[in-house]
């Protein structure tokens, strides 16, 4: 059976440097009737695990360690079993907000998480913070992009852990190599293509931001 993809939108905040921010967050579950991923378990386990249902979740992968992407993700292991992935380049911000939880597998560029027919290739793109990731299935044409890359350009570099010139690099080197017609599925906000975002490098580079 070919894997799906389902979006649940989740809110909670987002909390960095001292500050707070209310959020929605997507949260993307891929796989087939029997077996699932979750990416990025954000704000409520209870929804997450209502909307996997009966199937098996084998995994739970974090696209990075900011708080709201990740703050549901040891409840929901412990209601699933579970495995909680996470690039071990975002350890220290993940133990901002569970310090007293490691994850329990760590993510690698170019390794492939495989559930319900879905085959998930890690792509290090580091910049929105040390350890941020994206998703790559070529055979649902669909890259998974946390806060890396959103409709209308990169994810925000302005706080700590984050850094401009190496987003636009993962950006440029990672993303934009992959298909024009590849579907970008975000961290927060509507999807857009590959194609799409692929013009206005130079723009966002002049930007600065």
């Amino acid at each position: 059976m070919t894997a799906r993809v389902e979006r649940l939108v989740t809110s909670g905040q987002f909390s960095l440097d001292g500050g707070t921010w209310d959020v929605d967050n997507n949260v993307w579950i891929v796989g087939d009737d029997h077996e699932a991923v979750v990416i990025d378990a954000a704000h409520d386990a209870d929804a997450i695990a209502e909307a996997v249902g009966d199937r098996r979740l084998t995994a739970i992968v974090c696209t990075h360690a900011h708080n709201d992407h990740i703050d549901a993700a040891p409840a929901l292991a412990e209601r699933t079993g579970a495995t909680i992935w996470l690039h071990p380049d975002d350890l220290q911000l993940w133990k901002q907000t569970h310090p007293d939880r490691d994850p329990d597998a760590w993510l690698a560029d170019g390794l492939v998480i495989e559930a319900g027919g879905a085959d998930l290739t890690v792509l290090h793109t580091p910049g929105h913070a040390p350890g941020a990731v994206c998703l790559y299935d070529p055979g649902l044409g669909t890259v998974f992009t946390g806060d890396t890359l959103f409709q209308g350009g990169p994810g925000a570099t302005g706080r700590s852990f984050s850094h401009f010139p190496t987003i636009i690099d993962s950006i440029r080197d990672r993303l934009l190599a992959l298909p024009p017609e590849t579907k970008v599925l975000t961290g927060h906000g509507d999807p857009t293509t590959i194609g799409a975002e692929a013009p206005h490098l130079d723009e966002w580079i002049a930007r600065g931001h």
